[in-house]
């Protein structure tokens, strides 16, 4: 199949899923006024929706792997594009996000974020952001789910190094709660930016959980090790081959 075609698929995936969004949150949205249990509905309806309908549009297939939590833990994932939120969401049991502020100002994401439980962040603001993002989590203890934080702060394309940052270790000592480490290789398939999806088999694969307790250092060398070992291993399986290392 020529790249043109490819592409031509790939926008017409992308402009129905995102249609579908604000129509399908039409549907539940009176539930989930009332019901945290309407707005996950709602959630991982659409996301079962994206992945059904992504892979007979574009020939891009999911999996998930490993273990699924089902009990509340924190999961520190690799992230490198929408695919692999959505892909969590589709399986983990009640997932609240650490999330960019910008998001949160979007109607749809506020309003099922917030019933969620999501906790939005101002990443300009650094060490009072860090603070504020403590706080939030703390006031929202007692929504059952499990908390999903990205170690890395955003997305990271495949073959690029960046630092994993100290927030996922603070969280991890203040809420007391295993960790479960998270995966992927769908920015192989699905890019940061960009309409073209390539055909293939996007993976997120949960490792083994590390247990709640280990001093903070110790935590986030076993955490940084297990998530990009194993996504170098799912990238290269995906065909994938680095130019170089690049860092942000």
């Amino acid at each position: 199949m020529g790249y043109a075609v490819q592409w031509v698929r790939s926008l017409a995936f992308s402009v129905q899923m995102y249609a579908m969004m604000p129509l399908m949150a039409l549907v539940f949205l009176p539930a989930a006024v009332f019901s945290r249990k309407a707005v996950y509905a709602y959630i991982k309806t659409y996301a079962r929706y994206v992945r059904w309908t992504l892979g007979w549009m574009t020939g891009l297939k999911t999996e998930v792997r490993g273990e699924v939590p089902t009990d509340e833990v924190l999961i520190a994932a690799k992230h490198q594009s929408f695919l692999d939120v959505v892909i969590i969401v589709s399986v983990a049991w009640n997932p609240r996000f650490i999330i960019k502020q910008e998001l949160h100002r979007m109607p749809i994401f506020h309003f099922f974020g917030t019933r969620m439980g999501n906790v939005p962040v101002n990443r300009g603001k650094r060490g009072k952001a860090i603070t504020k993002m403590m706080e939030d989590v703390e006031s929202g203890k007692n929504l059952r789910g499990q908390l999903v934080i990205y170690p890395q702060g955003t997305r990271i394309p495949p073959g690029v190094r960046a630092p994993y940052k100290i927030g996922t270790a603070l969280l991890y000592e203040q809420t007391g709660l295993d960790c479960v480490p998270a995966a992927t290789n769908v920015g192989v398939f699905w890019p940061k930016r960009g309409v073209y999806r390539k055909p293939g088999l996007a993976v997120v694969e949960f490792l083994p959980r590390i247990p709640a307790g280990k001093p903070k250092d110790e935590f986030m060398a076993e955490l940084e090790n297990a998530i990009e070992t194993a996504s170098d291993r799912l990238l290269e399986e995906a065909g994938f081959k680095p130019k170089a290392d690049e860092t942000l």
